[in-house]
């Protein structure tokens, strides 16, 4: 899970003060340490409470707030202040910068905006260990990830991998884990996990203008496994509910909350698939190895290696290896798609079979068997805490392509 920013608040008027209270108490990464209505009283406050970031209110008295965040600075250089201010001017912003304060908010505070200069001043409490890792205040850093699986054609997996890939991430207790089901059709992730969700991506759609941190996560459902699930809509006629400018904000948010982030797409690119592979680190890009999908699959690398910032995030994964003795080997494809394959997941029909009739994934289903240590391994590879899978000899077939 990511790390928790202990903030402590000084506001002396009740109507600004409890809104970002309020607002605050929504994002999980944060616990409200200690709330102050009086400027004068406040350095004692945090010298007994020793927040990682406190919030000065700057509407009440000027000249008070500039000189506590003055005392402030100097008395904790370590800790960041965070200005909050109805006055958005130049001058205003300025005077709170130079008496030290590390961020300055407009009022009333957007979440989204909020949520960005969280981010940035948590950056100020990363230290580097004597071993050379990251840490924040002493803890393991974690690094976030958001990773799209995308099919080169139906039926090649990407659910069953996407649903398997994020429990097994989700196995590490340090990471947060979601799954969106963005195949706003016909996808069947809360299917393969065997859940019954009481809210949808509808659902957060239709409440978009009031969303926030608590209620974006009651929206996803939670699996035994510790992964977290916001499934697509329920009724086909809701699906013309969520757009573009909806996923984006949802995915902003959920960034903000989980560590890992998994985007199962449709097959159709629509222009909420767009928005998370925009948003996305790392795009699978999942194929077999027949024609059809190979084909596919250059195409797709022109398209998208043709948008801006997109060409560096695609992987190809090949899927369902050794599923048959075809006359398409593996140093073919790399040939006819042009780029080394990623990740080579082994077919084994019996166990994925089994565990998608089911409803549970295959760490429960077949722990052992060839595909869930190869999801595994790739789970830790794309985390950065394992090695990248080596390359496998083949056998050399008589009617296989060299």
């Amino acid at each position: 899970m990511k790390d928790v920013l202990r903030i402590a608040i000084v506001d002396p008027s009740d109507s600004t003060r409890e809104p970002l209270r309020n607002l605050l108490l929504g994002v999980e990464s944060v616990w409200l340490e200690a709330e102050c209505s009086r400027y004068e009283f406040f350095i004692d406050v945090a010298r007994q409470s020793s927040p990682d970031l406190v919030v000065v209110s700057l509407d009440a008295d000027h000249a008070k707030d500039l000189q506590l965040i003055q005392q402030l600075t100097a008395e904790f250089p370590n800790i960041p202040v965070l200005g909050v201010s109805a006055r958005g001017d130049g001058q205003s912003i300025l005077q709170a910068l130079r008496a030290g304060a590390k961020e300055f908010l407009t009022a009333p505070v957007v979440l989204e905006e909020l949520l960005l200069a969280l981010n940035r001043l948590r950056q100020t409490r990363t230290t580097v260990a004597a071993d050379g890792t990251l840490s924040v205040n002493g803890a393991p850093k974690v690094d976030t990830l958001s990773v799209c699986v995308v099919g080169s054609r139906g039926g090649v997996g990407c659910t069953s991998l996407a649903v398997n890939l994020g429990c097994n991430l989700a196995q590490d207790t340090r990471l947060n884990v979601a799954l969106v089901d963005l195949d706003l059709a016909l996808g069947d992730a809360d299917v393969a996990l065997d859940l019954i969700p009481d809210y949808t991506l509808a659902d957060v759609a239709m409440n978009i203008d009031r969303l926030d941190m608590t209620f974006l996560r009651r929206s996803l459902c939670k699996h035994a496994s510790g992964l977290s699930l916001l499934p697509h809509p329920v009724q086909m006629e809701d699906i013309s509910l969520i757009h573009e400018d909806h996923l984006g904000r949802v995915i902003g948010l959920l960034k903000a909350s989980y560590s890992h982030l998994i985007f199962d797409l449709s097959k159709r690119f629509t222009p909420t698939d767009l928005t998370a592979m925009r948003m996305s680190d790392v795009i699978l890009l999942v194929a077999q190895l027949e024609l059809t999908s190979l084909r596919n699959i250059v195409r797709l690398l022109h398209t998208l290696g043709n948008e801006d910032g997109m060409a560096d995030k695609l992987k190809v994964v090949v899927n369902r290896v050794g599923a048959d003795e075809g006359d398409i080997t593996l140093r073919k494809a790399e040939e006819t798609i042009g780029r080394p394959i990623f990740w080579q997941v082994p077919n084994d029909f019996k166990a994925m079979i089994g565990a998608r009739n089911a409803g549970v994934p295959l760490l429960t289903h077949a722990p052992k068997s060839k595909t869930q240590v190869s999801i595994a391994a790739l789970a830790q590879a794309l985390s950065g805490r394992g090695p990248q899978e080596p390359a496998k000899k083949e056998r050399r077939g008589f009617f296989s392509f060299k």
